[in-house]
């Protein structure tokens, strides 16, 4: 038996960022992890090879449209190709994040955990055998995975969820992709630009609601023109695998076939079999794990951070949620608050980011706010770079001049959000538009966008 202050159970970036603040903080820390490498489902399943699909793609769309190249030789590449390169991100991953535990003198032990007592940990060791772990205080960071609805058989080799599909060892002609959330609409742009044929089925009215309704229209009209068929409203009533396809039977009566089938539906806890419920902390029916403000559950010694906890289920979130769980079980308080607003990253062709409130949310408040724009087709670096397709949009209040909401669409989008993201984040009155009219951005730039949303807003003033 091995006596520590801290266990944290999972890998992942908010069992990352736990261990690292509780490790320099002077704490002896352990780390749990189910999987054979650090890193959690961020870096082998999620994130980091998802990402690394879309960058080659994205680059080699790039060229496909530049004018510059139009006479160039037609260039393709296979699906199992571009996994290749996503195996090489990860081997790079994994090797710098095992250096983290290793040089902050964390134990990393590899296996399942579950818990014999409030502060007790039982560990199925990967080859056969049993590590006890007491500690003093815990961190759950398990993550999340795929929902398996129980009808449908994921061991057939032409149904996928968006881990397995990482195992796919062929460029498919066609897919159907069950699920229009974020994870759906980005496989749905990496296949499409593969050149497979794609069909989006989304059990909504429309695409990624909680958007700004502006660029959801504009997400929906670029796959349409690329080529996804996008269906709504419509759920699944069976799906048939077979030896040459899977048929995906609609409760509308519409039946598709295609070469394979990836559910992207929603996604479960990793909380099974961990002994929870003894302690009384009790998962909801998708295993996510209530907690408070400070990230502890039910026993306040033991904390809960990342996919496990729900919402936002982001990995940029996850790792402040660990770093503020980890302080606040070092010092029993914490000094100041995460901040609530997040941006969202949304990585289709093109890509997708937001922060803040939406012009819907804003009129049901019946907040007094106006529009700047600014379109990437108006931008020179966006014209020199070809990358024309896209705008930045500023909401903000029409009597304070206070950034309200930041949303873009288009080449960098994710990059770009997080200038505007510093200036929303000041306390009055350094958070308003003005700052992007008064300072001096480079040119060309990108986030030149700021400069002429905020004045094609202030346009519009009377």
């Amino acid at each position: 038996m091995q006596q520590f202050d801290v266990v944290v159970i999972g890998s992942g970036p908010g069992g990352e960022g736990a261990a690292m603040k509780c490790a320099k903080s002077g704490k002896s820390v352990a780390m749990v992890e189910a999987y054979e490498f650090v890193g959690g489902g961020c870096t082998h399943w999620g994130t980091i090879p998802s990402k690394a699909l879309r960058q080659v793609i994205s680059g080699l769309r790039e060229i496909r449209e530049n004018p510059q190249f139009h006479d160039a030789m037609e260039m393709g590449i296979s699906f199992p190709a571009l996994l290749r390169t996503a195996e090489s991100v990860i081997r790079k991953q994994v090797v710098m994040r095992q250096s983290f535990y290793d040089r902050n003198t964390v134990q990393v032990i590899h296996g399942r955990a579950r818990f014999c007592d409030a502060n007790t940990l039982e560990v199925a060791l990967h080859n056969g055998g049993q590590e006890i772990l007491r500690a003093h205080q815990f961190v759950i960071a398990t993550g999340s995975r795929p929902y398996h609805p129980p009808e449908i058989d994921f061991t057939h080799p032409r149904v996928h969820d968006s881990d397995s599909i990482l195992r796919l060892n062929e460029s498919p002609e066609s897919i159907t992709i069950y699920g229009a959330g974020v994870i759906g609409c980005e496989y749905a742009s990496i296949f499409r630009n593969l050149g497979c044929k794609v069909n989006l089925i989304n059990t909504r009215d429309r695409l990624l609601s909680f958007l700004d309704d502006e660029i959801v229209d504009a997400l929906a009209y670029h796959l349409r023109e690329q080529g996804v068929l996008v269906r709504h409203n419509e759920e699944a009533a069976r799906v048939i695998p077979q030896e040459d396809g899977v048929v995906l039977e609609l409760k509308s009566n519409k039946r598709i076939k295609t070469d394979y089938l990836l559910w992207a539906n929603g996604r479960q806890g990793n909380t099974d079999d961990m002994g929870l419920e003894s302690l009384g902390i009790q998962p909801d029916k998708r295993g996510v794990i209530a907690v408070n403000e400070n990230y502890q559950t039910a026993l306040p010694h033991i904390y809960g951070v990342g996919d496990v906890i729900g919402w936002p289920s982001l990995a940029s979130a996850a790792y402040d949620q660990g770093r503020h769980a980890a302080a606040h079980l070092v010092d029993g308080v914490y000094q100041s608050e995460l901040a609530r607003e997040i941006p969202t990253g949304i990585y289709t062709l093109p890509e997708i980011s937001s922060l803040n409130k939406t012009e819907r949310e804003l009129t049901e408040a019946k907040v007094p706010y106006e529009v700047g724009h600014s379109l990437f087709r108006s931008l020179a670096r966006a014209q020199i770079a070809g990358q024309t397709t896209g705008m930045l949009k500023l909401l903000f209040h029409r009597d304070t001049l206070e950034v309200l909401g930041i949303h873009c669409f288009g080449a960098q989008a994710s990059e770009i959000i997080h200038i505007g993201q510093a200036i929303m984040m000041q306390p009055a009155p350094n958070n308003t538009i003005t700052y992007f009219v008064n300072t001096t951005f480079n040119y060309p730039t990108m986030a030149e966008a700021y400069r002429v949303a905020a004045l094609n807003g202030l346009n519009r003033l009377c």
